[in-house]
């Protein structure tokens, strides 16, 4: 780890800021296109009359909620990982990220348990009414299986940013896209 990102503590901030920083706002919009996709995509199939747009904005956020939680974790993780590349302590590094990795499949787990056993209070409480609630829980379960990967891949990218790695984070959040 210290020898592949030894340039993080030589290089200049004004380089290391723009080397970080575009690929990660590259990133973040890629990341707010999901949603817009999905609108566009569901907003042109026939016959849903608008139904599927408003399936699609009441789950969104849950998605957000689930995007959050994964930055939260991934941030914390992120940052006590940069503080020991300062260090150099290598070890409690790579045990800080493991104990994030398996922190973040059981939220994960536990998101797509609770959105199962909630899923039609969840989605009433978003605004989903009695004609939108048959598509909005379609819509809703398709997502739930995805969100441990989404969940894991947002925790991960900044990670993968503080090991000195912005423009593969970016790459991973495209191939996702």
């Amino acid at each position: 780890m210290e020898n592949e990102n030894k340039f993080l503590g030589s290089e200049k901030v004004s380089k290391l800021l723009l080397k970080f920083s575009i690929p990660c706002i590259l990133s973040l919009v890629i990341s707010s296109l999901y949603n817009l996709v999905d609108q566009i995509f569901v907003g042109h199939i026939k016959g849903l009359n608008g139904l599927g747009l408003s399936a699609t904005g009441v789950v969104y956020p849950l998605t957000i909620i689930a995007m959050a939680i994964a930055w939260c974790l991934g941030d914390g993780a992120t940052a006590y990982l940069s503080l020991c590349q300062g260090r150099k302590d290598t070890k409690s590094a790579h045990k800080a990220i493991g104990n994030n990795i398996v922190i973040t499949m059981l939220l994960c787990f536990i998101s797509m348990i609770l959105g199962y056993i909630f899923m039609d209070k969840l989605l009433y409480m978003f605004g989903a009414t009695s004609e939108s609630i048959g598509l909005a829980k379609d819509y809703f379960k398709i997502i739930l299986i995805g969100i441990p990967f989404f969940m894991f891949a947002n925790c991960l990218n900044g990670v993968i940013r503080a090991d000195g790695s912005p423009k593969y984070s970016m790459i991973t959040t495209m191939t996702g896209a």
